[in-house]
């Protein structure tokens, strides 16, 4: 029997969530003209990328470390969305240091913060739009993962930023949960301090970790995206209705929504995109850079969505996809991550630029 239950205005079915999806998918895979390589090189694992928008919406900058999930911070720059990159950017030295995967998050009109994880969990401030940076220093006294997967500004105007630990840090959050604890730590002054981690989210089987977040279209609602990593079961989603403070109990997403490192845009007209490696448990591009759209109101009501794309082919297991996405003015998306696009060798970072209207065409 199907139970409903309902968290502030948003309903859904509580059953066992299927395998795969029914909805199609369109390939781009194969459309190298929409490519950009920025960067690679020889023999050298270049991964797990992340980008941030300038405030003239056309200038990105993408940060990436030299390895797989950890090593030195690589800096590059885009003049034209994306179209042509630069050469690697000078940056402070102890980016050198880095243990895990950066992250870069645009929270004021010419400051942008990157985060370091693992313990203690480290940040690095620029306050002119990424000409110059301070080297990274701990945020507090606490480890994490993936930090910060996502960074939210809440209405009050502090910034809520997320990441997860498997318990190598925290500890498991009690004795009859799983060690996959989801965090979100508040700054009030756009990054310069922050409060101590509180748990969001947490699951008595399913390892919940690598938080993405969407704001629906009023702005009332934030949804929080979250990779499952036992493998055992499709993504999960929590809502919050009072700008992070609360959060539903997590449940499974639909197939076509499942995946790791979930990012989000919207484009103009109002449908989302959302970018993510393809986890599905039955998906003929699992393992692959895949895209999904649909509305906020699929996301909300555990609907399937319109289409998915594979963006990207990737020929080693599952190793690519920690994406990022932007969209410029005229409506262009660009997202940016890591992959093995070249069979048999090392992964590097590409951009792909496309908007919404070019893959319903080929629907």
């Amino acid at each position: 029997m199907v139970r409903r239950r309902e968290f502030l205005g948003t309903a859904f079915a509580v059953t066992a969530a299927p395998r795969g999806y029914t909805i199609p998918v369109v390939d781009i895979s194969g459309e190298s003209s929409r490519q950009t390589v920025v960067d690679r090189e020889a023999g050298q694992y270049l991964g797990h990328p992340t980008t941030a928008l300038l405030r003239d919406r056309r200038t990105i900058l993408c940060v990436y470390p030299k390895g797989h999930g950890k090593g030195a911070i690589l800096l590059k720059r885009s003049p034209d969305g994306g179209k042509t990159w630069s050469e690697r950017l000078p940056v402070p030295e102890n980016w050198a240091t880095s243990l895990e995967t950066p992250t870069i998050h645009r929270v004021g009109p010419k400051r942008l913060i990157l985060f370091s994880g693992l313990h203690p969990i480290r940040m690095s401030r620029s306050e002119d739009e990424g000409a110059t940076w301070t080297p990274l220093q701990p945020i507090g006294a606490f480890g994490g993962i993936v930090a910060m997967s996502a960074v939210v500004t809440l209405r009050d105007g502090a910034l809520a930023a997320f990441f997860h630990d498997d318990g190598r840090f925290f500890g498991p959050a009690d004795s009859g949960s799983r060690a996959f604890v989801v965090y979100k730590a508040i700054s009030r002054n756009l990054g310069l301090s922050w409060d101590p981690p509180q748990i969001v989210a947490r699951h008595s089987r399913a390892h919940l970790c690598e938080p993405g977040i969407v704001r629906s279209p009023d702005g009332k609602q934030l949804a929080m995206l979250l990779r499952e990593n036992s493998r055992k079961f499709n993504s999960f989603v929590t809502f919050s209705n009072d700008e992070a403070k609360t959060w539903s109990e997590p449940r499974e997403l639909p197939a076509a929504l499942t995946g790791d490192r979930h990012a989000g845009v919207y484009a103009r007209g109002g449908r989302l995109f959302l970018s993510f490696r393809d986890t599905t448990l039955e998906s003929a591009t699992k393992g692959d850079w895949v895209g999904w759209v649909g509305t906020y109101g699929d996301l909300a009501n555990g609907r399937e969505g319109q289409y998915r794309v594979r963006l990207m082919k990737n020929h080693k297991g599952a190793d690519c996809a920690y994406p990022s996405l932007e969209r410029l003015p005229d409506d262009t998306i660009v997202a940016t991550t890591y992959g093995h696009w070249t069979e048999g060798e090392a992964p590097y970072v590409v951009s792909l630029r496309f908007r919404l209207a070019d893959l319903d065409r080929k629907r």
